[in-house]
């Protein structure tokens, strides 16, 4: 409970550092003057859940009874679903299927090279353990 406290902390905190970076470089950027506010509101707080969830969500694989695919397949279901609900009813992804369906293929694209980026440095971490041993 405590670690999931704590990540919730964490991926809180940094959801709402990157809306309100991406905030500043849409202004300082963009040259726009004024924003309106229930846009800015409904981004920030679209930005902050997402940083709760895809900072909770590897808890999955701290679960030793549950096998690897399981674990993977219950974070990529997690993540996802989380993912699509938030952005197509914030308005982050227009509601059309071809823009779905691309979407959709990047998300998968960006998830295996992040998991599998993740799955070689904790094998190169085992190996280096089993070697001190």
């Amino acid at each position: 409970m405590k670690t999931f406290l704590i990540r919730s902390l964490i991926g809180i905190f940094f959801g709402a550092f990157v809306a309100i970076a991406i905030t500043i470089c849409i202004i300082y950027f963009g040259g726009i003057k004024q924003l309106e506010g229930e846009m800015f509101l409904r981004n920030s707080l679209g930005s902050i859940f997402c940083g709760w969830f895809f900072s909770v969500s590897p808890l999955y694989f701290e679960i030793d009874s549950l096998k690897l695919p399981t674990q993977t397949a219950l974070h990529f279901i997690t993540v996802a679903a989380c993912y699509f609900v938030l952005s197509l009813g914030i308005g982050w992804i227009p509601f059309s299927f071809p823009t779905i369906l691309l979407i959709l293929g990047l998300f998968l694209i960006v998830y295996s090279i992040i998991w599998l980026c993740f799955y070689l440095y904790f094998k190169k971490e085992a190996k280096k353990l089993n070697a001190e041993l």
